[in-house]
């Protein structure tokens, strides 16, 4: 009787706290795990309300798509360093930079079109090589390591231009690459779709993408199971580094020209997306899937700001504070998921 009376006491001491859990704190451990998506739909259902005949389209949403299609390809590859549990801020001007060399091969030095993409994305591969070597091998803070090698590439772009934009000479096919559509589906979102369906495919059916969450999610143990796990976080800034190179490249082809900057915004936006995506239907983890909702995210506000006449300045304050939201929507996320 004594013994019995005992589990059950244990087994109610065990059980209060999940019973004792208040309205406030089941809404954050709700908020943490599907707050994104919760944001996404009360986001679309009142721009349709709002502008029903702008908003609520399928002109409109196929232009959301496209027009979100090239960050959500560097998105998705910013993901795989903080599966890992790295950051790389020069992703933004790697795509800047590999956009520009891109215009500038052809229009310049009159190589062709395959050669001058191949060395654009190589641009991208090279610096995530050095950007993983660095952390790992040299073991320099990831923070500071990519915003160093950041601001090299612009260095380097800007003497590579001079200052000024690459303007393309000739090769229309080249246009093609983001203009074009394949059956009726215009080609960015082709591309995103690509790149997506790899990189979801890598990270959760390959033997490289269960090293990097086991990395991730404790590099110790994972380096006691034989993972071999600076190779891993090399991997991982070289695949992001090879994803910013395409976006920049495509960003290139779409605008007709090789922009010092024009990728530079593709940093903040990624971040932002990834980290709202981590709160979305797991428990602050990154995942592909996740960042591509959070993309989502990011572009129906915008295309909502815009529709909706809100002055520029104010673009700005939805990125930061969604970043900040994001952030912070991760943190509960995982603080509950540790409970």
């Amino acid at each position: 009787m004594t013994q019995t009376t005992t589990s059950t006491a244990a087994g109610a001491a065990v059980a209060e706290p999940v019973s004792a859990r208040s309205p406030g704190k089941v809404a954050l451990a709700v908020a943490g795990k599907y707050g994104t998506i919760i944001g996404l739909a009360v986001m679309i259902v009142a721009l349709s309300i709002a502008a029903p005949g702008t908003f609520l389209s399928v002109s409109n949403f196929t232009n959301v798509l496209t027009q979100n299609s090239l960050i959500a390809i560097v998105a998705c590859g910013l993901t795989l360093p903080l599966v890992v549990g790295e950051f790389d801020l020069s992703i933004g001007y790697q795509a800047s930079f590999a956009g520009v060399l891109c215009v500038g091969l052809m229009s310049d030095q009159g190589q062709p079109l395959w050669l001058a993409v191949v060395v654009g994305l190589l641009v991208g591969v090279v610096a995530g090589l050095v950007n993983g070597l660095l952390v790992t091998v040299l073991d320099v803070n990831a923070l500071i390591a990519t915003l160093g090698i950041g601001t090299v590439i612009v260095g380097v772009n800007y003497a590579y231009t001079g200052g000024i934009p690459k303007t393309l000479v000739g090769h229309p096919h080249f246009l093609d690459l983001a203009l074009g559509k394949v059956a009726g589906i215009p080609n960015p979102i082709v591309f995103m779709a690509l790149a997506v369906g790899l990189l979801w495919l890598l990270l959760n059916r390959t033997v490289l993408g269960q090293q990097m969450q086991a990395v991730g999610g404790n590099a110790e143990a994972a380096r006691l199971s034989g993972v071999r796990v600076q190779r891993v976080r090399v991997w991982a800034f070289v695949i992001a580094g090879l994803m910013a190179a395409v976006g920049g490249v495509l960003l290139s082809s779409r605008v007709g020209s090789g922009q010092l900057t024009a990728g530079d915004a593709y940093l903040l936006n990624s971040f932002a997306a990834v980290f709202l995506g981590s709160a979305a239907l797991r428990d602050g983890e990154f995942h592909i899937l996740g960042t591509l909702i959070g993309v989502l995210t990011v572009g129906f506000g915008y295309n909502g700001l815009a529709i909706l006449g809100a002055p520029t300045f104010f673009q700005y304050i939805f990125s930061g504070g969604l970043l900040v939201v994001a952030v912070a929507l991760s943190t509960v996320a995982r603080r509950y998921a540790r409970r």
